[in-house]
């Protein structure tokens, strides 16, 4: 306790120096889960994608990132273990921002998209396992994680497939694809727009005083689906095409179309990931602030300061700036070959796998799922359209992630507190 009053205030500015360092590695490596698709199928350059993923990531960090944050990630820890030595818990949070960060850049470097979540879940078991004991961590979490690793990608990957091979059949593979474009393309949309929107409402608006019930917020999604798909229609409609054009002609302007509605989802899964995973950046920062301004009193929510939010959307948006690219480029290029409408059936697939495992409550990776989508678009044209040495590095450093963040973790929470120790 005494450390904690003593100290405080540079405990304080070290968990928001490794809180922004852990926001940065959010920002170069999870951002490819809403900007990978779309640069990868040509439907935004990576200049463009890099200025629209700034935009929303921080719109929905900054707006929607939650006035409250529980102060242990998923519950993965007991607390209530810590309450007779707080100070281990600080130690710990700063220790977890710092491995997991670590991760998140060394993965960023080598264009692996892993997933931030469990970067940051990983260094939590780890500085808790030797901070008071294996037997705090509630294991049950960590095995729910850990069958995540298939479940989210396999569930993404047939729904991407479906998805995809729907289209094949009711428009590329017909006589008149644009004709067949306009009749079935608002159906997309309304398919679309539903889902994006109830991930912004569901993830994204729950703390910027709008709530709504699970009615409300179908209602509310189903009207901005139908004014989507009707707005759609009309200018879907007004496109001319020579009819005597060759078929590559059609192609060509139906992809277009998809490539509009891929900015469209881009954008809104953007947003949503913005207010959702910041938390992996500023949970355990908001914690230590909480126990520290407390005087040692672990709470299990905590308010922010005003100060978090901000620090945590602009290290987002600068990590993505100067290292995104090559999670994107692994993601969107790297696994298979994506046109506009691929890249949304695999859009699309992953933002509905997140909306169906949210509502059963898995334990879901956004990273795990858009991949698991991108690899069922790809098997739609065969096995040989899969680069499969990247696709076997992805899943290596799916499975180091955990382990990594906690053999990290422990490092630097023992480098803390040998150095508050001699102090």
């Amino acid at each position: 306790m005494e450390l904690l009053s003593q100290y405080g205030f540079y405990l304080l500015v070290a968990a928001a120096l490794f809180g922004f360092f852990m926001a940065y590695g959010v920002g170069a490596n999870d951002v490819a889960n809403a900007m990978g698709t779309s640069v990868g199928s040509k439907a935004l350059t990576l200049k463009q994608a890099l200025i629209v993923a700034a935009v929303f990531e921080a719109a929905g960090a900054w707006l929607a990132g939650g006035e409250v944050t529980s102060t242990i990630r998923s519950g993965i820890v007991d607390a209530a273990a810590f309450a007779p030595v707080p100070e281990l818990l600080v130690y710990g949070m700063i220790a977890s921002l710092l491995a997991a960060g670590t991760w998140l850049l060394v993965a960023s470097y080598f264009g692996w998209p892993v997933s931030t979540t469990h970067s940051i879940v990983g260094a939590i078991i780890g500085f808790a396992s030797v901070g008071v004991g294996m037997e705090y961590v509630h294991w049950d979490e960590v095995g729910g994680i850990v069958g995540s690793w298939v479940v989210t990608p396999v569930l993404s990957g047939i729904l991407a497939y479906l998805i995809f091979m729907s289209a094949q059949k009711l428009i590329f593979d017909t006589e008149n694809p644009l004709a067949n474009a306009k009749k079935y393309v608002p159906f997309y949309m309304f398919f679309a727009a539903f889902i994006m929107a109830y991930v912004t409402v569901s993830k994204g608006l729950k703390h910027v005083g709008l709530k709504f019930s699970t009615a409300e917020g179908i209602w509310l999604c189903l009207a901005i689906a139908v004014t989507v798909a009707v707005i759609g229609k009309i200018a879907i409609s007004r496109l001319k095409i020579d009819p005597d054009a060759d078929k590559e002609m059609h192609f060509t302007n139906v992809e277009k179309i998809f490539g509009i509605l891929m900015i469209f989802t881009a954008c809104c899964m953007a947003f949503a990931h913005g207010s959702n995973d910041v938390a992996n950046a500023i949970g355990p920062l908001a914690a230590v602030v909480g126990i520290i301004q407390s005087g040692g009193q672990i709470l299990d929510k905590v308010a922010l300061d005003w100060w978090i939010l901000p620090l945590g959307a602009v290290g987002i948006v600068i990590g993505l700036a100067t290292l995104g690219a090559k999670v994107i480029q692994t993601i969107g290029e790297n696994i298979t070959h994506l046109t506009p409408s691929r890249g949304f059936a695999a859009e699309i697939a992953a933002a509905s796998t997140v909306v169906i495992s949210s509502g059963l409550g898995l334990p879901i990776s956004t990273t795990q799922t858009l991949v698991g989508a991108v690899l069922g678009v790809g098997l739609a044209r065969g096995i040989a359209a899969l680069n499969l040495g990247v696709i076997r590095n992805i899943f290596i450093s799916w499975v180091v992630t955990l382990p990594v963040g906690a053999f990290l973790s422990i490092v630097f929470f023992f480098i803390i507190k040998g150095i508050m120790a001699s102090l």
